[in-house]
């Protein structure tokens, strides 16, 4: 659990420790969706708080970091959500503790929707980690919407047909490449 002081108007996790099933946590060989070998349901909270892993001391979700309402917590949403930057492109990060999830949550939704208009909105579920053709939603502004699974997207415009795209061979090679590399070194024992 999250020790930071109350007092100084900062929130701490409290009874929340959706991260540690949701995120990928290479130190600890742990994939995003598979619960933390080190969460401690009964005491809720991390068996190893005190020797955790520089990424978990660090880690702080939108909520955490007060970007959202206070009933906002993650494992009220049943999702983490998260500003991630990726180069020059930032976006908004709805990671699912279930399939399904966003679509019954009209409180998600509000979100989503709020943050979509000054930034991209990815949505994952913490299903099939593993599948290179996984699919992701990203919401864009003005109703535009992304449906990726592998190498096809189908973008959704209001008021526009469906327009279905497959990555430029070049991308689809690359990719591959490092949907390999990646399978590599999750099959390497760790050192």
């Amino acid at each position: 659990m999250n020790q930071v002081d109350a007092d100084q108007g900062v929130r701490n996790c409290g009874d929340c420790s959706l991260c540690c099933q949701v995120l990928r946590v290479d130190e600890l060989a742990k994939l995003g969706g598979v619960p933390c070998i080190h969460q401690d349901v009964g005491a809720k909270g991390c068996s190893i708080h005190p020797s955790r892993p520089k990424i978990c001391r660090a880690y702080r979700c939108l909520w955490l970091s007060g970007g959202l309402a206070e009933p906002d917590r993650p494992d009220r949403l049943g999702a983490v959500l998260d500003v991630v930057a990726q180069g020059p492109v930032v976006r908004l990060e709805i990671r699912e503790s279930r399939p399904g999830l966003f679509e019954a949550s009209e409180r998600l939704a509000a979100i989503a929707e709020e943050y979509r208009s000054s930034m991209p909105v990815r949505i994952t579920d913490v299903g099939n980690v593993l599948d290179p053709d996984r699919s992701y939603r990203l919401l864009l502004p003005e109703g535009e919407e992304h449906r990726v699974a592998g190498d096809w997207t189908e973008v959704h415009k209001p008021g526009r047909p469906l327009e279905r795209r497959r990555l430029p061979w070049l991308e689809r090679t690359v990719r591959r490449l490092v949907l390999r590399l990646r399978r590599y070194r999750l099959a390497a024992p760790p050192s």
